[in-house]
């Protein structure tokens, strides 16, 4: 008998904390999966974010980090620098990334920091009660915008890889989702890439995945996976936005 599918070794027994529905999981096994692949837990560091996924530290079985809200690019740089040998990166949600963390996500990025960022954008802040993030579309109604986000008085909503992409730091940026299984494996095969950008000692490298908050969106599971499709992913087009590894960009 041959075994066709199995937990990764790269993940603990810990039981997972996130709602129904919620593509964390997903997200976190292929990101284990990868450094199950590489053949690189021992010499992997994860740094952990605040919010929903606060707790990664307690799913992976590389070394990991606890860094202040959105600090993470900033913690794993000084990790990188310190111990250039070791692969570094950071798990973080769009609250943590594109709005607390937003100058020391630029910053990182511009400066070129060898560390890959795997950044789960589902359009909300999800652990603090669903209100507006850097994120939410135009009209999206959230816990602070109860008659849905008006861009004339919360602004527009942060397109990271577009604004990542005008940088020259940047070695390897993509963004893809999870909302099925087609997608799923292509989600594999960039946050993979993105490993392999840091080993190569290429610089930044990071994977936008457009995910879902059931919960903090009022929606069944199902219904999450509809609604990211319909609304988020014209918002926030699929693809590669800048590579420097010799496969072409958008």
């Amino acid at each position: 008998m041959s075994i066709v599918y199995k937990k990764p070794s790269t993940l603990t027994d810990a039981t997972l904390s996130y709602c129904p529905g919620c593509t964390h999981g997903i997200i976190q096994k292929l990101v284990a999966e990868t450094i199950e692949e590489l053949g690189i837990d021992g010499i992997t560091i994860g740094v952990a974010p605040v919010g929903c996924s606060v707790t990664a530290y307690d799913y992976y079985t590389c070394d990991m980090v606890q860094a202040a809200h959105g600090r993470a690019p900033a913690v794993a740089t000084g990790l990188k620098r310190s111990l250039p040998d070791n692969v570094v990166f950071t798990y973080q949600g769009d609250g943590d990334l594109a709005a607390i963390g937003t100058a020391e996500t630029v910053h990182a990025a511009t400066r070129g920091e060898n560390i890959t960022v795997i950044f789960v954008n589902n359009a909300i802040y999800g652990m603090t009660g669903g209100q507006m993030a850097p994120t939410t579309l135009p009209g999206q109604v959230t816990q602070t915008t109860p008659y849905g986000r008006d861009p004339k008085e919360a602004g527009w909503p942060v397109r990271v890889c577009e604004m990542l992409a005008t940088l020259d730091g940047p070695a390897y940026l993509e963004r893809v989702t999870v909302c099925d299984i087609p997608n799923i494996r292509k989600a594999k095969a960039a946050i993979k890439k993105a490993f392999q950008t840091q080993l190569a000692g290429k610089g930044f490298s990071m994977v936008e995945v457009v995910s879902t908050c059931p919960t903090n969106w009022g929606l069944t599971p199902v219904e999450a996976l509809d609604w990211l499709k319909e609304n988020m992913l014209p918002y926030y087009p699929l693809g590669v936005y800048k590579d420097k590894t010799g496969e072409g960009e958008n």
